[in-house]
């Protein structure tokens, strides 16, 4: 992990709107930064869910930066999130997903910050082309209804 690295940047069921469980976990241990924010990546449709992968092309994925409230509670903080994301599994199982660090866009600035990326396989999946995980959800319910 490295050294004073407070920032995350989440894209999926961690935002603010999904207003889960694991929503008031972050906000628990981290602080709004700017719910304006994206990286470099891709969206893929799963079927039942999207999933993101880095891209080095000017694609982008919208979501929120967030920063520790306590530098002290970090270690613990993106441990809890890492089991929560499926980073720790069992001995010979492949991560569902992994942790790296990433540049964030936000407000004409940018930063370093954790994201958690699809460790699996995308191929033949379409691409979601607003790069937005609240919204392909909204999509999703108007097509259902």
């Amino acid at each position: 992990m490295q050294p004073n690295l407070y920032y995350l940047f989440v894209y999926g069921s961690l935002r603010s709107g999904f207003k889960q469980f694991a929503y008031n976990y972050i906000s628990k241990y981290f602080s709004l930064v700017s719910s304006d924010a994206k990286v470099k990546g891709l969206l893929y449709n799963m079927g039942d869910y999207p999933v993101a992968k880095a891209t080095e092309t000017d694609n982008f994925i919208k979501g929120e930066l967030y920063c520790i409230k306590n530098k002290d509670e970090f270690s613990f903080a993106i441990a809890q999130l890492d089991d929560y994301e499926g980073v720790c599994m069992e001995e010979g199982e492949l991560p569902l997903f992994i942790r790296t660090t990433t540049t964030v866009y936000y407000d004409n600035q940018t930063t370093e910050a954790w994201v958690y990326w699809y460790n699996g396989d995308v191929k033949g999946r379409p691409i979601i082309e607003s790069g937005d995980v609240l919204q392909f959800y909204i999509e999703q319910q108007k097509d259902n209804s």
